[in-house]
């Protein structure tokens, strides 16, 4: 009888171990490492992401951007990593529809602000507790902590240093309206965001006033895609474009081309970011990777790519310019003011 007590007790107590998420069973899951602070944190994730041996990414950062730094956390880690690459749009409805259909494939998000918020307020990211949280600037924290701003999009004024000279750039947007722009001037086709934090920046009814005057004196070149105007600003079609991102007419001038960029009062930025999925297949190989990109050594081969790192530790020149930032609760909350406001200014969309 005392032998049957102690085997069913033994029974019982292996019960019991076995319903609780253990790394060796590999059925921990990413809420179990979610807020793991201790001083093994790090010995954790790297011994469970060995076991995992894979990481599976969706961006729609360039290759040449994001490769590098997914190129150095394999070499460190010794973790193979797959990386899917579309448009924002794209990365949020496939992430979005995998997760209705009850197929867990993505470990890891990249992407635009707006698209990682949406895909925080359809319960796809797990909040993350890293130990690089306090090294960034406050913009790149969300409320809820699901996703976190790695990189910035800065919004800038370039131009062909070939057709326009330096000395003739604009001071503020009404110096614009002069009649020696006309048809030089370009704007992305899609650009609300930026345009909401210009008039955040220089009020509505002086923002509204300034560019219809822009516009009805001088004409906008509008054009889809921000690499497409910042390469027609490079070949002269499009003398100064308003809305081109800093770090790629950073990296083309780094290449010789004429182009420079500089910035009409504040520069409008809007945090892209990093996120990991509730379900991720590869939990510890997720969070491994989360806390890399925003760790000194990731933020630092960001910034070698000409993007704003969001890292106080890594310094950029745009850490010099005065910046307005763009939260992506309003890109989501007010997107139709924005965008139908932005299509009547510039005739965009039609």
């Amino acid at each position: 009888m005392r032998r049957f007590l102690i085997l069913v007790l033994a029974l019982t107590a292996a019960a019991c171990r076995s319903s609780v998420p253990s790394e060796t069973t590999g059925a921990v899951t990413v809420a179990d490492l979610a807020a793991s602070d201790g001083p093994d944190r790090q010995e954790r994730l790297i011994a469970g992401a060995t076991r995992e041996g894979e990481l599976t990414l969706y961006t729609s950062a360039q290759t040449a951007d994001l490769g590098p730094v997914v190129e150095a956390y394999e070499k460190k880690y010794g973790i193979r990593a797959t990386i899917w690459r579309a448009g924002s749009e794209a990365v949020l409805n496939r992430a979005i529809q995998e997760a209705r259909a009850g197929r867990h494939t993505v470990d890891v998000v990249e992407t635009n602000g707006p698209e990682m918020e949406s895909l925080s307020r359809e319960q796809i990211l797990q909040a993350i507790k890293s130990p690089y949280h306090a090294d960034l600037i406050e913009p790149a924290i969300r409320p809820h902590g699901e996703w976190t701003g790695s990189r910035l999009n800065v919004f800038v004024q370039a131009y062909n240093t070939k057709l326009v000279k330096k000395e003739e750039l604009p001071n503020t947007w009404e110096d614009l309206a002069d009649a020696r722009w006309k048809g030089r001037l370009g704007i992305e086709a899609e650009d609300s965001d930026w345009l909401a934090g210009i008039f955040g920046a220089i009020g509505q009814e002086r923002g509204d006033k300034v560019f219809r005057e822009i516009v009805s004196t001088n004409g906008m070149s509008v054009r889809k895609g921000h690499t497409l105007l910042t390469q027609l600003v490079v070949s002269g079609e499009v003398p100064l474009a308003l809305t081109v991102y800093n770090y790629k007419a950073e990296q083309f001038r780094r290449e010789g081309a004429p182009i420079d960029w500089f910035t009409i009062g504040s520069a409008i930025a809007r945090p892209n970011g990093v996120g990991v999925a509730k379900n991720a297949p590869h939990p510890h190989a997720a969070v491994l990777y989360y806390d890399f990109e925003l760790s000194p050594e990731g933020q630092a081969i960001i910034a070698e790519r000409e993007f704003v790192p969001t890292s106080r530790k890594i310094d950029t020149p745009l850490n010099k310019v005065p910046m307005m930032f763009v939260d992506a609760r309003v890109s989501i909350d007010e997107y139709d003011k924005w965008k139908n406001l932005y299509y009547d200014l510039f005739g965009a969309g039609r």
